[in-house]
Parts: C-alpha cells; sequence; structure tokens
C-alpha cells in the first residue's frame, strides 16, 4: 500500500448476496469496523449476526446511496450482482455495471484508499474460461461487468480485481490457483475462498492494481496458463487487538 492512511473501516457491498456474507464472515475476527450493505431491511438483522459492525440500506442503482454508503470508509469490498435474470442475455439495466460504477465514482470522492471488485472469469480477456454456450448466454451481464472492471481500472484508485470462476457453496479449500492474463485459469471455486482472497488483497503489496483469475485447486479444469505466486496477507483476517466480534 502506498497510502500511509491507517485503514480502519471496510465497506461491502452487497453484503446479503452469497459472496457477501462470506465476506461478512472472513472479516468478522478483524479489527476492521465492518459496514455492510443491502437493498432490504428486512436484511439488517441478518447481516448484524454475520458480522456486520453497521448496515446500510442502499440501492446502487443510485449515486447519491453509493455516496452515502462510503461515507469514512477507507475500503471497498464490491461484491455487487444481479442474479440470473434475462439481462444476463440482453444486458439493459444491471447492477453490476450501473451499481458498480456509481460505487467506484464514490469512493474516488471520498477519497476511499483501495477497492477490490468481485468480477468473474469469461469477463474482458479471461472469455477463454467460458465455452461458447456459457459466454452466449451471459453476454449482456459479461459486458456489464467488463464496463464495471475498466471504470475501476481508470479511477486512479487502489484495487484489486478478482475474477473467480464458477462459484459453489463448498467449504474453503485453502488452495487457490491464481493466473492473470485472462486465457490462465478455469475451473470452480468456492465463495468462502474469494471471500479470504478479497478481504486480504488490501493488504497484499503484489495485489495492487492488478486482475486475477481464480480457481480452487480441486476445482481446477484443464492445464492453467499464466500462474502466478501471490502471498496473500492473510495475518489480517485474525483476531486481534480484541476486536468486538472476537
Amino acid at each position: 500500500m502506498t497510502d500511509s492512511r491507517p485503514l480502519d473501516r471496510v465497506l461491502v457491498a452487497g453484503a446479503s448476496g452469497a459472496t457477501g456474507e462470506e465476506l461478512l464472515s472472513v472479516l468478522r475476527p478483524t479489527d476492521l469496523t465492518v459496514r455492510a450493505t443491502t437493498r432490504s431491511y428486512g436484511n439488517v438483522d441478518t447481516l448484524e449476526r454475520h458480522g456486520a459492525d453497521e448496515v446500510v440500506v442502499a440501492d446502487f442503482f443510485d449515486s447519491g446511496d453509493a455516496v452515502a454508503a462510503v461515507e469514512d470508509c477507507d475500503l471497498v469490498c464490491c461484491a455487487l450482482g444481479s442474479p440470473p435474470c434475462l439481462r444476463h442475455l440482453t444486458g439493459g439495466k444491471l447492477v453490476d455495471r450501473t451499481g458498480a460504477i456509481n460505487l467506484t465514482t464514490a469512493a474516488v470522492a471520498e477519497g476511499v484508499s483501495y477497492v477490490v471488485l468481485e468480477s468473474a472469469i469469461g469477463v474482458g480477456d479471461s472469455k477463454a474460461g467460458l465455452s461458447l454456450p456459457a459466454r452466449l448466454a451471459l453476454r449482456g451481464v459479461r459486458r456489464a461487468k467488463r464496463d464495471a472492471e475498466a471504470a475501476l481500472r481508470r479511477s486512479g484508485l487502489g484495487y484489486t480485481i478478482v475474477r473467480p470462476g464458477r462459484l459453489t457453496d463448498d467449504p474453503p479449500s485453502g488452495d487457490v490457483v491464481v493466473g492473470q492474463g485472462g486465457d490462465s485459469v478455469t475451473g470452480s471455486i468456492p465463495r468462502a475462498d474469494v471471500a479470504r482472497i478479497m478481504a486480504a488483497a488490501p493488504f497484499t503489496p503484489d495485489a495492487r492494481n492488478r486482475t486475477f483469475e481464480i480457481v480452487s485447486r480441486d476445482g481446477l479444469s484443464g492445464t492453467p496458463h499464466h500462474r502466478v505466486d501471490i502471498d496473500w496477507a492473510d495475518d489480517i483476517l485474525t483476531a486481534r487487538h480484541g476486536h468486538r466480534h472476537a
């Protein structure tokens, strides 16, 4: 990290999704104050039980809600995503584009130190990681995520973009294969592994301003290419200094 400001408060955008809930669990024992967002007041109690210190009800299609969500935050983990729908095929208004870009714009205005964006294998130069039928079925959401990635890279913020393979609800494997350069790795990965990498990325110097494709070793399909070894800062994910969730 080149920013010397202490990193105290993290925003988990899209915390009521499956990966977002895993992020809350991973961040729970750390010293960070965790702010979670959801679109529904009905999710507030659940997110607090998963480890959120603060919960903000926000619709990231609304740029004003994005600004309010990032206020006083040092880090942002963006796990925004739309459930399977026709717009995945046709495009149109998707939180994967509009919401993520609104969040990046708000993070710039707030002076956030670092943003971690969950994208997907199949986006941008990683399209070879998906079969042709999958690429066609997901072409709308792939374009949306491509645009969100591009906006973050142009923003001037410190960032890591994580492109996981097919997401599963399996227990964390702890053994992740990381590729870089698009045509690198393909397969599946537990959401819990994705969450650990997203949480560690802001504290991992080798991850700064890079885009990675990630799958678990058990979920790897085919021969990996362009593998990279990253020493993820997993020590940040342990309880320290008597955090209230410890």
